[in-house]
């Protein structure tokens, strides 16, 4: 599989890699064997990069990363993960209800401060049982997660000590690059004209559907020699699946004007002889400042077939063809995901 270069640093990703949050058992439990075999999966296919986070299960998907790539070279492949949420121990009746089946017995504290952050890294490890992890994400920091005030308070810690912190892990070499992991433009912007970040991992705003990211972070990641790493080109779903009752946008059901667009993307796609879903999966990786677009699944055989997707045949120009059905999201206005 073809690679492409993080930023300035000297890592390069994979075109297509993996991202962990449903071996986190994320809306279903997932076995250790099928969280194996996905993995196996992935490797099969060619990638060769790797996203957890200590959010994913509360240490789980983190476990399960450490246990399957502790057979393979370290040099063989790159892993990331995120910093901002610490885990601490609790009994089984404390575990928070977030969409993790049988997470383990954990609960989490919001910390994006010089001590958190170093903190996390510590934690990681341990739980990876790997000697390096090559990108470290800061997660979820932003309106969308926490509503306007709490935002103002973890910004203040990230810029205030946060960033130092994660600008020493690099210098000392525990890390090679850094940035923010988060499911809005806002936020990205605000950080990335005030501190420089190597990457970037965005769901969900830079697919066929949702082109949120377009306007201004582009240009902006262009300006800054900052990579994007894309997540949720299928937006939750839908653009996989179609506009079927139950189809899902956003990490909720999908609207009717949200499911007349796909109706309408789908038509297009009918009509040039290939499936949405390889439109949506090639999409992202024609602008240059992508590095790589994450796939995730619970399930060897979604792996298997989503990465038969980037060799199906798109012309070029659709992306052009599709932007009258795609959504600019609004400004966010405050309400607390989690």
């Amino acid at each position: 599989m073809k690679k492409r270069r993080i930023g300035k640093t000297a890592l390069e990703v994979t075109e297509y890699s993996f991202g962990g949050a449903s071996l986190g058992n994320l809306y279903e439990a997932v076995s250790n064997e099928n969280a194996m075999a996905t993995l196996d999966a992935a490797w099969s296919a060619g990638m060769r990069y790797f996203d957890t986070a200590p959010h994913y299960g509360f240490g789980l998907s983190e476990r399960r990363f450490g246990d399957y790539l502790r057979t393979k070279p370290r040099d063989s492949y790159v892993l990331s993960t995120k910093v901002g949420r610490l885990l601490k121990p609790v009994p089984q009746d404390q575990v928070p209800n977030l969409g993790f089946v049988d997470p383990l017995p954990f609960n989490l504290t919001y910390d994006y401060s010089y001590d958190g952050i170093m903190r996390s890294v510590e934690f990681s490890y341990a739980r990876l049982g790997l000697n390096r992890i090559d990108i470290l994400y800061v997660h979820d920091i932003g309106v969308y997660t926490h509503g306007v005030e709490l935002t103002k308070i973890h910004l203040a810690q990230l810029l205030d000590g946060g960033l130092k912190a994660l600008e020493e892990l690099k210098s000392a070499g525990t890390i090679a690059a850094y940035g923010l992991g988060v499911n809005e433009v806002e936020v990205c912007l605000e950080v990335l004209r005030r501190a420089p970040l190597d990457c970037i991992l965005l769901a969900g705003r830079y697919s066929l559907l949702d082109r949120s990211a377009e306007a201004e972070l582009i240009p902006l990641c262009r300006d800054k020699q900052t990579s994007l790493v894309i997540g949720g080109v299928f937006n939750s779903g839908i653009l996989a699946t179609g506009p079927r009752p139950g189809a899902h946008f956003d990490y909720g059901p999908a609207p009717q004007d949200v499911l007349d667009k796909v109706a309408a993307m789908e038509e297009i796609a009918r009509q040039g002889g290939y499936p949405l879903a390889a439109a949506a999966m090639q999409f992202p990786l024609a602008e240059p400042c992508v590095a790589t677009v994450l796939i995730g699944s619970a399930k060897a055989s979604s792996i298997e077939r989503n990465m038969a997707l980037p060799g199906v045949a798109v012309p070029r120009t659709d992306s052009e063809t599709y932007r009258p059905y795609t959504i600019v999201q609004p400004p966010l206005t405050g309400a607390v995901r989690e």
